[in-house]
């Protein structure tokens, strides 16, 4: 499956929102994306620093699949740092988020040199977890009231992937 990654940027303002209205229902209760046009501005500006990395999710035909961010990335001992995602209708279920993490974690064990990425993840939420899952992470545990989703303390498994334990799938990036 051909997807691209591209550095989050003003430019895709207009596609993005109109995904993310598109999938509200889709996201929540899991998370909240940018929606509005203030909030699509703040989130290109948080996009890229030393300790976050932020792309878009393209498939073959350059329209917008989803976005991937890899964030609080750790130097010296840890190299390590978090995963978020979302999926924008109507891609949902296609596959092509599964290609766009493999591509990511590519990316994050190559260029960015790290040692462990961790995806936190609603129990509930059964398509995260298939995707994370796919790309070969395992289940590490369970942490109470972890992240405040919707004005909302909510559980979460840890789900981790370390550089040796990836076997990325051969693609067509």
């Amino acid at each position: 499956m051909r997807i691209y990654l591209e550095d989050v940027s003003l430019a895709r303002e207009r596609e993005l929102l109109e995904g993310v209205r598109k999938s509200r229902s889709f996201h929540r209760p899991w998370m909240a994306p940018p929606s509005t046009p203030e909030r699509f501005r703040s989130f290109v500006k948080a996009a890229h620093s030393n300790t976050r990395r932020t792309f878009f999710v393209l498939d073959a035909k350059r329209q917008l699949v989803g976005v991937i961010t890899v964030s609080e990335i750790v130097r010296g001992f840890f190299q390590s740092a978090y995963l978020s995602y979302f999926a924008l209708a109507p891609h949902h279920g296609s596959g092509q988020m599964s290609a766009g993490l493999c591509a990511v974690l590519k990316l994050a064990f190559g260029e960015l040199r790290l040692h462990r990425v961790e995806a936190n993840i609603q129990p509930s939420n059964t398509r995260s977890i298939a995707l994370v899952r796919r790309a070969g992470f395992t289940l590490e545990g369970y942490s109470k009231r972890y992240l405040k989703i919707g004005g909302r303390w909510r559980d979460h498994e840890r789900w981790a992937l370390t550089k040796e334990a990836f076997r990325p799938k051969r693609s067509k990036r």
